[in-house]
C-alpha cells in the first residue's frame, strides 16, 4: 500500500497517558505503509473515528510515542505522505528538539483525520488537546509518579510467567524479564546494568523469546562477541532463527536479515551498513556493551541511534566508567530526550556530582534512571557464586628495570611537559613508557628478537608471575592472565610456553572471530591449556571463561571497571570453584600507587548506577613526581 493513503491520528488514554498510541490507518494495509516509510513495527487494532462527519470502524497500527518519535521526526518532508501524517511529523520533530512552544501553532495545521478521536458523543478531539495528550504520553518517564514508571519499578520484582528458554532462571532473572517486558509494552527503553556474569544476555534473549514472530531482533555487539551471541541464543532458545551479518561475505539484501527472528552484527559493521539496516524495521534492539555509544559524538553512536526499532535495551556492566556523559549517551540511545540535552544534563547532573560531590543531585538523577536502569549487583542476588578472593601481589624491580624507569623520568622532565592538551598527551606518554618498563625491559626498549635476548631475570613481575604459575599448573588449575599490551601479550606467551612446558595462546584483537572462539572452547575443555593469556580490548568483556580458577592481572588498568569486568571472565554464573585474583605491581613505582588510586574511582558512578572511573594525568609536576618517582624502599634486584 503505497504511504498517500495511509492517515495518523493520537488515541489517549485517560486513566494512563504512558498508555496512549499513535494510530496509523487508512487504505488497505496500513501495516505495510507503516513499514514502507520505516516507522517500527505496531500492534493491528480496530478503532472508532469519525471520519466526514460520521462515526467509522477503522483497522490500523498503534505503537507507543517514544519508540516511533525518533523515525517520525525523519518523515516530515516526504512528499509522498498525507498531511496528517506530515503534521504529526512536524509535531514529533518539535517535541524532540524541545521546541514546546510551536506545538499551538502546529497543532492548527492538523487536518480532521489527525485529530478524529471520539471525545465525548457527536464530539472529537480538539486538535491542540489531543497535542497535549500526546506531549503528556510522551513526557510519562519524566514523572516519578507517573503510571508508567510505577509499573516498571514494580516489575523489577514482578513474576514473567512461563518463558521459553532452556534455562533454570533464578528468581532476580525472572524479575529482570518481567520488568524488561513491562518497558516492551510500555514504550520505554530500559538499560540492563547487572554486574558482570549475572545473566544478561540470558535476560535479553528471554525477552527476545517473548516477543517473538512480529518483526525481526537486532543484537548489535563488538566484533568479538558477536559468536558468543550466535551460540547462545541457539543454547537458550534454539526456536529462534539467527542471522549472523558479520564478515566480508556478509549479504547486500535486506530479505535474510528480514527473515531471521534475530540479526546479529557489530557496531563496526553497523556503522557501515547503516543503510541497509536502516531499511529495516525491528522489533527490538539490544545494543551489548553499550559503553561502545558513550561517546554520543562518534560515529557509531550516531549510526545506533539511526536504527528504527520498537523496543530498545543496553546491556553495560558499566554504565559510566569515566564521566557521566557516558550514561547521557547510552539513554539518549535507549530514551531520547529523558535527561535532556547534552548541556543541559552538564548543568543539571554531570557538574554538581562530579565536581560539586551534590548529594541532591546525585538523588535526583538516580530517581529519574530508577525506572529504566535496573542493576543489579553480585553479593546481592547470586548467593551461590563463590567467593572470590583478591590479593595485590608485590614485584620487585631489577637494576635494569630501575636504571630504565629513573632515565625515563628524568629525559620527560628535562624535556618539559608543557601545558594544556600538550601536558596532558606527555603525562600519559610517560606513563605508558614506565608500565612497559614495569612489565619488562624489551617492551620499553624493543631489542630485536625476545628468543635470542632472554627475558628470564630481567622483570620482577616476569619472575614472579612464573614463579606463581609453576605452582598452579603443578596443582591441575587453571589460569587467565590479562595484559593490555599486545607485545607482551606475545613475550609472556612464548616465555612461559619455555619455561613451564606448556602452551599458553593469547587471544588478542589480530585474530579473526573462528580462531577466538576456538580459543575459548579449547580453554573450557579440561583437556585445553593451563593458560590462556588475553588482550584486555579483545577479551575483557562479554567471553565466558569459567574453566579458570586463577585470574591474573599482568599490568593495571587506569580504570577498575575495566578490570573488575575482566576478573568476571571467571568469576560469574557457572563458576564452581574458589576465584583467586592477583594483581600485578611494582614495588615502589606508580603501580603501587595507582593501586591506592584506583580504589578512589568509584565514587561518582556508585552515587548514580555503578561502578566509575576518577581521572588520571591532570597533575601539577609535583603531584605527578610524587605519583612516579621510584621509591628506593620497594628495592630492586
Amino acid at each position: 500500500m503505497p504511504p498517500s493513503e495511509l492517515h495518523a491520528t493520537f488515541l489517549p488514554d485517560h486513566a494512563s497517558p504512558a498508555d496512549g498510541r499513535l494510530l496509523f490507518f487508512g487504505g488497505a494495509h496500513p501495516g505495510a505503509a507503516v513499514a514502507e516509510l520505516g516507522l517500527p513495527p505496531g500492534d493491528p487494532v480496530d478503532a472508532e473515528l469519525y471520519l466526514g462527519g460520521e462515526l467509522h470502524e477503522v483497522e490500523g497500527v498503534a505503537m507507543p510515542v517514544r519508540p516511533v518519535l525518533p523515525a517520525l521526526t525523519r518523515i516530515a518532508s516526504r512528499p509522498d505522505i498525507t498531511e496528517s501524517v506530515a503534521v504529526w511529523a512536524r509535531i514529533a520533530n518539535a517535541v524532540d528538539d524541545d521546541k514546546f512552544d510551536d506545538l499551538d501553532r502546529i497543532a492548527g495545521e492538523l487536518p480532521a483525520e489527525g485529530h478524529a478521536v471520539p471525545h465525548s458523543e457527536g464530539h472529537v478531539w480538539t486538535a491542540k488537546a489531543l497535542v497535549g495528550a500526546f506531549v503528556e504520553s510522551f513526557t510519562e518517564l519524566l514523572r516519578s509518579d507517573s503510571g508508567l514508571n510505577l509499573r516498571l519499578i514494580t516489575a523489577q520484582h514482578s513474576d514473567p510467567g512461563e518463558v521459553r528458554v532452556n534455562a533454570d532462571l533464578r528468581k532476580y532473572q525472572a524479575h529482570g524479564i518481567a520488568w524488561l517486558e513491562a518497558a516492551a509494552e510500555g514504550g520505554a527503553g530500559v538499560i540492563l546494568a547487572d554486574d558482570m556474569g549475572l545473566g544478561k544476555t540470558l535476560q535479553s534473549i528471554g525477552l527476545l523469546v517473548r516477543r517473538a514472530g512480529n518483526a525481526p531482533h537486532l543484537v548489535v555487539c563488538p566484533t568479538s562477541l558477536v559468536g558468543n551471541w550466535q551460540r547462545e541464543i541457539t543454547r537458550f532458545a534454539s526456536q529462534l532463527t539467527v542471522h549472523l551479518h558479520h564478515g566480508p561475505a556478509r549479504t547486500k539484501d535486506r530479505a535474510p536479515l528480514t527473515e531471521a527472528d534475530v540479526v546479529v552484527t557489530s557496531y563496526s559493521i553497523a556503522l557501515r551498513d547503516i543503510k541497509l539496516l536502516r531499511q529495516i524495521a525491528f522489533d527490538t534492539i539490544v545494543i551489548d556493551e553499550a559503553q561502545a555509544i558513550k561517546n554520543h559524538r562518534s560515529r557509531t553512536a550516531g549510526a545506533v541511534r539511526d536504527l528504527t526499532g520498537r523496543v530498545r535495551v543496553a546491556l553495560t556492566g558499566t554504565p559510566v566508567e569515566n564521566h557521566l556523559s557516558e550514561l547521557w549517551s547510552i539513554s539518549e540511545f535507549v530514551n531520547p530526550g529523558l535527561l535532556g540535552g547534552q548541556t543541559d544534563f552538564k548543568r543539571r547532573f554531570a557538574d554538581p556530582i562530579e565536581i560539586g560531590r551534590d548529594p541532591v543531585s546525585a538523588a535526583t538523577l538516580r530517581a529519574r534512571i530508577d525506572p529504566v536502569v535496573l542493576r543489579r549487583m553480585k553479593e546481592d542476588v547470586a548467593a551461590d557464586l563463590p567467593p572470590k578472593i583478591e590479593a595485590v601481589v608485590a614485584c620487585t624491580m631489577t637494576d635494569e628495570q630501575a636504571g630504565l624507569y629513573k632515565e625515563a623520568i628524568r629525559e620527560a622532565f628535562d624535556e618539559g611537559l608543557g601545558d594544556g592538551i600538550t601536558r596532558r598527551g606527555r603525562v600519559l606518554k610517560l606513563l605508558t613508557r614506565l608500565k612497559q618498563i614495569c612489565n619488562h625491559p624489551v617492551q620499553y626498549v624493543g631489542e630485536g628478537d625476545s628468543a635470542a635476548v632472554g627475558l628470564a631475570e630481567r622483570s620482577g613481575k616476569l619472575d614472579r608471575v612464573t614463579e606463581m604459575l609453576t605452582e598452579v599448573v603443578d596443582e591441575g588449575d587453571k589460569t587467565l592472565i590479562f595484559t593490555q599490551y599486545r607485545q607482551m601479550g606475545e613475550l609472556l606467551s612464548r616465555h612461559l610456553h619455555a619455561e613451564l612446558g606448556v602452551a599458553a595462546p593469547f587471544l588478542h584483537g589480530g585474530l579473526d572471530q573462528p580462531a577466538r572462539d576456538r580459543l575459548v572452547e579449547e580453554f573450557q575443555t579440561g583437556e585445553g591449556p593451563a593458560i590462556l593469556l588475553v588482550s584486555l580490548r579483545a577479551g575483557g568483556t562479554g567471553l565466558n571463561l569459567t574453566g579458570a580458577s586463577h585470574v591474573v592481572h599482568y599490568d593495571r588498568w587506569w580504570n577498575p571497571a575495566v578490570e573488575d569486568q575482566a576478573t568476571d571472565r571467571a568469576h560469574r554464573i557457572g563458576q564452581t570453584q574458589t576465584v583467586y585474583v592477583h594483581k600485578l605491581v611494582t614495588a615502589g613505582s606508580l603501580e603501587e600507587r595507582v593501586d591506592e588510586l584506583l580504589q578512589r574511582k568509584r565514587a561518582i558512578a556508585d552515587a548514580v548506577v555503578g561502578n566509575g572511573e576518577d581521572w588520571l594525568g591532570d597533575l601539577d609536576d609535583s603531584q605527578l613526581r610524587k605519583l612516579i618517582e621510584l621509591d628506593d624502599a620497594g628495592g630492586h634486584l
